[in-house]
């Protein structure tokens, strides 16, 4: 009898909930063909390593530039989007042949050598570094080569290498002064710097904030967190006990687990923060644009202020003292405990701020974008000495001017490696570091 009983409509069931999840996997399927992203951007996701570039006509971006790139395993095609990048992910770390289609290109328009020697400019090699990727970009014009005279290069590096100096010294002021109150040598620090940009990016791309308020928030949120960072955790491992090597051990995991962490919320690829690739905001003054001017300009009176903070008023007083002795400062009657508090509220706030204009001068924000500037950012902490705020200014400018100079003689995918050169040579002469004092040892 109860076989009996089954009804129609207990029959349409399995039917209507077959015919959802056609319709739902049908939604995905399309929503995953969508050209727009997939055109500019092919296998990223599917592959390790990526070729990379930008198509420009006289510094505008062209879009729907067919670019082909062959090699090893590998034959892929990108379309250029509205700002001239593609990027196709590739299988090894080898050398691919990178193709532009000039039939794509608008009529009367030809790709320019920058040589003057290579026969055919819209094809060229390109091979996979350490890094993982390698950028081929293609220059556009009606026959004629732009080229710029040694002393203009030099005054480009020159600015370029000033503003990314002082975007560093933002982030090393920070790490110094972590190191110089509670001796720890803080590897987690690059996750602060990245956490400033991500949050810049879910603020004013993802739930498109104006500008401004989304810049003004992302600070507040790093200062947070480098408050929540010392209140959690720091501050009990402080009052346990445990020396300075466990607890940079410590760093180091928690380093490895927020750059995770920050991989699996926005992904492995780089995007874009408002205005970072719009070439109508360029000045033509010696390759700096109004995103560039403006970076050095808040750099600049950030630095202002936290100078007259640590010379200027009462807390900075302190704050040097507990640097100094943080035992006689103690004795002295400081709270040193608020002292460490402030002093890693403000580190994460420059940290963040760090890294918004470094998303801003690479461009692009990425889960490991901190990692990258993690060790020039040591070397300007030990290159000006350590503990030292004044000497972590120092060594980041130095640090950054030679970052961007040496690419007048030496290979750009090397540059970074310079300056770690820079680091020991100085180090041989001056251990100490350039402002920091001799230390008796026995």
């Amino acid at each position: 009898m109860a076989h009996a009983a089954t009804t129609p409509t207990s029959r349409r069931w399995p039917r209507l909930v077959a015919t959802l999840l056609a319709l739902l996997f049908s939604a995905v399927a399309l929503m995953s063909a969508a050209p727009a992203h997939a055109a500019s951007q092919v296998g990223i996701d599917e592959n390790d390593y990526r070729v990379s570039g930008i198509v420009r006509l006289d510094g505008d971006p062209l879009e729907g530039i067919r670019i082909t790139v062959e090699g090893p395993g590998q034959s892929a095609e990108a379309i250029t989007n509205a700002e001239g990048r593609w990027a196709i992910g590739v299988p090894e770390r080898d050398t691919y042949v990178v193709t532009l289609d000039e039939s794509t290109l608008p009529e009367g328009i030809a790709v320019v050598d920058e040589t003057g020697e290579d026969e055919t400019p819209n094809s060229r090699e390109a091979t996979v570094g350490p890094s993982g990727s390698v950028v081929a970009n293609f220059f556009i014009g009606e026959g004629e080569r732009a080229t710029t005279n040694v002393g203009g290069q030099i005054l480009d590096r020159l600015f370029l290498g000033l503003n990314f100096g002082l975007l560093l010294a933002l982030v090393a002021i920070g790490l110094s002064l972590v190191f110089g109150t509670t001796g720890l040598s803080n590897f987690a620090h690059a996750e602060l710097v990245a956490f400033g940009a991500i949050m810049l990016l879910v603020l004013s791309v993802f739930l498109e904030l104006p500008l401004p308020l989304a810049i003004l928030i992302a600070l507040l949120l790093s200062m947070a967190m480098g408050w929540a960072n010392d209140a959690a955790l720091w501050k009990p491992l402080r009052r346990r006990g445990v020396g300075l090597i466990p607890m940079m051990i410590v760093s180091i995991g928690l380093s490895l687990a927020g750059r995770y962490l920050y991989q699996f919320f926005i992904g492995g690829e780089t995007r874009q923060l408002p205005y970072a690739t719009t070439t109508a905001l360029n000045t033509g003054f010696y390759g700096l644009s109004v995103i560039d001017i403006a970076s050095m300009a808040i750099a600049i009176i950030v630095l202002l202020a936290v100078a007259f903070f640590l010379l200027r008023t009462r807390l900075g007083k302190a704050t040097r003292a507990v640097s100094d002795n943080p035992a006689l400062a103690a004795a002295s009657g400081i709270d040193v405990d608020r002292v460490i508090r402030i002093v890693w509220v403000m580190a994460g706030g420059l940290a963040g701020l760090g890294g918004i204009l470094w998303a801003y001068f690479r461009p692009g924000v990425s889960w490991d974008m901190g990692f990258q500037i993690l060790l020039l950012t040591f070397a300007a902490v030990v290159l000006g000495g350590l503990g030292t705020a004044f000497g972590a200014l120092i060594g980041s400018i130095i640090v950054g001017l030679f970052v961007e100079m040496s690419t007048l003689v030496i290979a750009a995918d090397m540059k970074y490696v310079g300056a770690l050169v820079v680091l020991i040579v100085v180090l041989l002469v001056r251990p100490q570091g350039i402002l920091g004092r001799k230390e008796r040892i026995g």
